[in-house]
């Protein structure tokens, strides 16, 4: 398989569909989880992503160049990305928003550990200092210390670990497999790890809850090609940063959407995440190592 030229433009560009899909992502999610139980939400999303993910299949060749050289690092990855999601769908039903993605953000930190550990990259100044920047802009946006510690936060916690680890093998994957490759596999395999709960949780979704499965499984699917190509332009440790963008505009829609708190010492901290991307995309190497 032949590496595409690394770009942290074109990484930028892939990032920019990830981001939009899934802020439409949380938004659907706690409008589904009023109805649906997290595990059916979970397996709608797979069926239902796999059969949109079918033109892209047919361009690739159809199933039978979808073969993986790495079948159970594809397994291990997807039920670490299937936990972390249903633990990230869970505390979006117990605390806001931003804080769901904000506490998410500690993934950064497992993602570039890992990155360094098993993927043989590198954490130079920019990416160290993109990664402080985007850190600081959290901690301000969540100020941990004001509030008692309930248990959506221990969740999310848990949600960005699963993910960083998600991150770390998609990275590795790209190295082998192809993005639709990537893709069908975790929709296949998270679609047989959630079948038995989802059964047993079942209910027939009314036509407005219909509507956000369905843009739950769009943007379930497609962001994650935005994600995988984004991996395939640039370290883990330069696409993950971009991604603290999420916080702000997650902060914004909680706001519109279900008047959650929106202060200056959040934008503040949109100020510094924005702050640390720039840095990053204008100073990280694009060399790989």
């Amino acid at each position: 398989m032949t590496a595409p030229q690394p770009s942290n433009l074109k990484a930028a560009f892939w990032m920019a569909g990830w981001l939009a899909a899934m802020l439409v992502m949380a938004i659907a999610g706690r409008e589904t989880t009023r109805e649906l139980d997290v595990f059916q939400i979970m397996e709608m999303r797979s069926v239902i992503g796999i059969a949109m993910l079918y033109p892209l299949i047919y361009h690739a060749g159809g199933f039978r160049n979808l073969r993986t050289r790495r079948p159970w690092q594809q397994v291990g990855r997807n039920i670490a990305h299937y936990g972390a999601q249903f633990a990230w769908f869970q505390a979006l039903t117990l605390i806001p928003l931003a804080q769901v993605i904000s506490i998410e953000f500690t993934m950064p930190i497992w993602t570039a550990i890992l990155a360094v550990a098993f993927l043989g990259e590198r954490m130079g100044l920019w990416k160290n200092l993109a990664v402080a920047l985007g850190i600081v802009g959290v901690i301000i946006i969540v100020r941990p210390g004001t509030n008692e510690i309930v248990p959506g936060q221990l969740i999310a916690l848990a949600a960005a670990v699963g993910f960083a680890i998600s991150v770390t093998m998609v990275k590795s994957l790209t190295r082998t497999d192809s993005v639709v490759t990537i893709l069908f596999w975790m929709l296949l395999i998270q679609s047989i790890i959630g079948l038995v709960p989802a059964l047993d949780v079942w209910r027939w979704p009314s036509a407005y809850v219909w509507a956000w499965v369905i843009a739950i499984a769009f943007c379930g699917t497609f962001s994650h090609y935005c994600l995988t190509r984004a991996m395939l332009h640039a370290d883990a440790t330069v696409v993950v940063p971009m991604d603290f963008l999420r916080v702000p505009l997650t902060a914004l829609a909680g706001w519109l959407l279900y008047n959650e708190r929106l202060d200056m010492l959040t934008i503040l901290g949109a100020a510094l995440i924005l702050s640390g991307n720039l840095l990053n995309l204008k100073g990280a190497g694009v060399r790989r190592t």
